[in-house]
This record gives C-alpha cells, sequence and structure tokens, in this order.
C-alpha cells in the first residue's frame, strides 16, 4: 500500500505543473473563442474550422517534440550522458523542421478550405486566421523543445509559469486587435490570430532567457553544440514521436472531420460543437498532464529495468486518469446550461451545445484512459501496435459511428458526439489492454 501511496505522490507531483501549464495553454484557445464568439456565430464557426484543421497538423509536431521528455528520461535511468547531452541540439533541430513542414502544409490546405461544402462567409474568414496559426509554429516548436526537454528532468515549474503569463499577453493581444483598443485597428478574428502568433514568440523567448540565466540549470546540459548531426539520435526521436504524432493525429483528426460534417448541419451547430470541445479540452488537459508524468516515470524505471514499478505506476496512473475524468464529467451535466452562455448569447447555439456536454461528460472515462494509455505506452517504447489501436478506433469505429448515428440516425450533430464516444471507448479499452499484456511479460 505505501508503494502505491508513494507512487501518487510521484505522478502528482509530477503531473500538477504540468496540468496547470495544459490548462493555461487551452485557456488561449478558450479566451480567443470566447472574445471572437462576441464578433457573432460566422466568426466563431470560422475559428473552430480553422482551429481543427490547424491542431490536426499541430499534433503531429507536438508529438514529435513529446518524444524528448521519456527519451531523456530513459536516458538517464540508464546513466547514458552522451545519449543524454545529444537529446537538447538534435530535438531543436527535428522540431524546427517540423515547423517548417507545418507551415507549407497549411499553405495548401488553406486553398483547399472552400471545397469543403462549409458556409461562404465561413469559409472567407478562415482562410487568413489559419495562416497566422500556421506561423506561430515556429516559436511553438521552439518553446516545446526546451519544455519537454526540461520535463524528462523532473524540472516541471518554470514551462507552466510561463504558459499561465502568456495568458496575459494573449488576452490584452486580443482585447487591442479583436476590437481595436487603445488605438490599435479592429482586425475581428485575425486580430485573434496576431494576437497568438506574438504570445507564442513570448512563450519562446521567456523559456529561452529563464534556461540560459538560471543558475538552477547549470548542472544540465544546455550545449546546442554538434560537431555532426548523429543520424541514429534523430532516427530515434522521429521514430517515437512520429509514433506519438501520428497517435494524437488519429483522434484530433477523427474530431476535425466531425466539425466537418457538423458544418453540413448549419453555422449554429458548429459554433456550438466548438465550445463543447472547449471545454472537453480543458478536462482532457488534467489526463494529458497524467500521461506526460507517467510516461517520464514510466521511461525512468524501464531504462532502470525495475519491471514491478513499472506495472504499478502504470496501473495508478490509469485510476488516476479515469477518476479526474469522472469530476469531470459530473461537472459538464452539473452545468450544462451555464457553461455554453460564457461563450456566445446566441440561445440556439447555447441549447445545443447544453446537449453535447451531456454527451460529453461520459465520454471523459474514455477520453482520460486512452490518453493515459498511450503515455504509458509512450513511456515503454511502445510505439507501433498504439498506432495501429488509435487508427482503427478513431476513424473505422468512431467516424463510422458517427456517421451512422449522425445521419442515418437523424441524430445530427448530438449522433456524431455519440460516435465520437463510441471510439474513444475502443481506444481505451485496446491501448489499456496492451499495457497490461507487455508488463505481464515484462
Amino acid at each position: 500500500m505505501n508503494n502505491y501511496r508513494s507512487l501518487l505522490k510521484d505522478i502528482y507531483n509530477l503531473a500538477w505543473p504540468v496540468i496547470v501549464g495544459q490548462v493555461g495553454h487551452i485557456m488561449m484557445a478558450i479566451v480567443d473563442n470566447v472574445m471572437v464568439g462576441q464578433l457573432g456565430a460566422e466568426d466563431l464557426a470560422a475559428a473552430a474550422l480553422a482551429n481543427s484543421i490547424f491542431v490536426l497538423f499541430m499534433v503531429l509536431g507536438l508529438g514529435v517534440s513529446f518524444a524528448l521528455s521519456p527519451l531523456v528520461s530513459m536516458a538517464l535511468g540508464k546513466k547514458d550522458m552522451e545519449e543524454y547531452q545529444q537529446l537538447l541540439p538534435h530535438g531543436l533541430l527535428v522540431n524546427m523542421a517540423g515547423a517548417v513542414i507545418i507551415f507549407i502544409v497549411l499553405i495548401f490546405v488553406a486553398r483547399i478550405i472552400p471545397f469543403l461544402d462549409q458556409p461562404a462567409a465561413v469559409v472567407e474568414k478562415s482562410q487568413p486566421y489559419l495562416l497566422l496559426l500556421g506561423l506561430s509554429m515556429f516559436p511553438l516548436m521552439a518553446f516545446q523543445t526546451y519544455k519537454q526537454y526540461i520535463e524528462g528532468l523532473s524540472i516541471m515549474r518554470p514551462a507552466m509559469v510561463i504558459t499561465l503569463a502568456a495568458n496575459i499577453v494573449n488576452y490584452f493581444g486580443n482585447k487591442a486587435l479583436i476590437y481595436g483598443n487603445w488605438g490599435f485597428p479592429e482586425m475581428g478574428l485575425n486580430g485573434a490570430g496576431i494576437s497568438t502568433l506574438f504570445t507564442r514568440l513570448f512563450m519562446a523567448l521567456i523559456i529561452v532567457l529563464f534556461l540560459y540565466r538560471s543558475k538552477y540549470m547549470h548542472e544540465y546540459s544546455l550545449s546546442l553544440r554538434i560537431p555532426n548531426i548523429n543520424w541514429q539520435t534523430v532516427k530515434r526521436i522521429y521514430k517515437l514521436g512520429l509514433a506519438s504524432g501520428f497517435q494524437y493525429f488519429f483522434e484530433v483528426g477523427c474530431f476535425t472531420f466531425a466539425i466537418i460534417m457538423i458544418g453540413w448541419f448549419g453555422a449554429s451547430p458548429q459554433a456550438a460543437h466548438q465550445i463543447a470541445l472547449n471545454l472537453a479540452s480543458i478536462s482532457y488537459m488534467f489526463a494529458l498532464g497524467i500521461s506526460a508524468a507517467t510516461a517520464i516515470l514510466i521511461g525512468r524505471a524501464f531504462g532502470e529495468k525495475n519491471w514491478i514499478k513499472l506495472r504499478r505506476t502504470g496501473i495508478v496512473s490509469i485510476f488516476l486518469g479515469i477518476a479526474n475524468m469522472s469530476v469531470f464529467g459530473i461537472a459538464f451535466i452539473v452545468g450544462k446550461d451555464y457553461w455554453p452562455s460564457l461563450y456566445t448569447p446566441d440561445i440556439e447555439v447555447q441549447k445545443i451545445a447544453s446537449t453535447l456536454l451531456v454527451i460529453a461528460a461520459f465520454f471523459q472515462v474514455f477520453d482520460g484512459a486512452q490518453a493515459v494509455g498511450i503515455g504509458i505506452l509512450r513511456g515503454m517504447g511502445d510505439i507501433k501496435f498504439p498506432t495501429v489501436i488509435t487508427f482503427a478506433s478513431y476513424w473505422l469505429v468512431g467516424i463510422t459511428t458517427a456517421y451512422v448515428f449522425g445521419f442515418w440516425f437523424n441524430l445530427k450533430t448530438s449522433g456524431v458526439w455519440i460516435g465520437l464516444s463510441i471510439g474513444l471507448g475502443s481506444a481505451a479499452v485496446l491501448l489499456l489492454w496492451r499495457f497490461l499484456y507487455l508488463s505481464r511479460r515484462l
């Protein structure tokens, strides 16, 4: 029992700064949507469409950056200092190359939006906003590189503090550029995009300044000098990172396709979907924090070959993920009529979003379990099978059932969300089965 209590404490000590930081990160998107929502349903729908497309590609980049934490943790567990010292410079190289590729892809994707059968006003407003978000990938990936590297060292608080401070920068940037306050031009939705770009530049600059000036970081390797590129290290980062990225890509891609389907019902259902998804994203950040902490602890246990600790850590983290998401599910049901009113005065949008929050309350449990499951397997270096699981669950199960319930059974937006819930449930069950199977073998 004492072992489990100790693990709970270890997970929470690592997880809570990540959770606060991740909630702060998603709060920027929520503040954007609340402030853009005051412009009308079309602007909110355009933000929803552009953000959904952007996040679809962003998670590929973030997934690659997520590889750094367990790789640093494994290297320290094995006491392999040569490998550890190569991870930061190679990670930055890999991540910035990813930012270039993603931005180029988004330029082409922006030109495809008119062919997605969305309302004309939504298409017109979403295209320039998407390109501004694409530019923000460069500072975001720089920030992520340093964030994931120091989290692999179990240093969690700097990124948390910077992300919270960034929310203040983003709020005042939105206030100035969306509505034209303090002598700035009134730019509407594009103002929110420019504010996001400058906020992410702020985050990247502050984390670099902090790390290279902090006396607490002198004992760690922060050198970016590499005489020659070690392609084996690059391969390891890409191998683990791309697998993680595609796991998130399949999940987010599922939700992105869902918003396109919901757009066929009109701007109001699309805006309601964005509200419910934003709220669900807050609770997901708690699961993601537990997942990140678990990946670090699992990676260290894996490097030390401590199989008993590895299995116990996984079991405890799964319990924490499910318990946390259950609490949020109750909050969604209790406040189903209140939360949407914070986003928009549109009664029709509020009514649809209220219904979606009841459904979201039930898939919270599945979402928490699958998020933690991905973190556990990433910490173990298991990449291929979980990627297949996420693809099958989200696209073969989730999208198919979403279409059936939404269109064949004419449940519309609610039907699409029921289908998404079934996809999440499938992923949760299969990922947890995979962990139990591998840990039993070890």
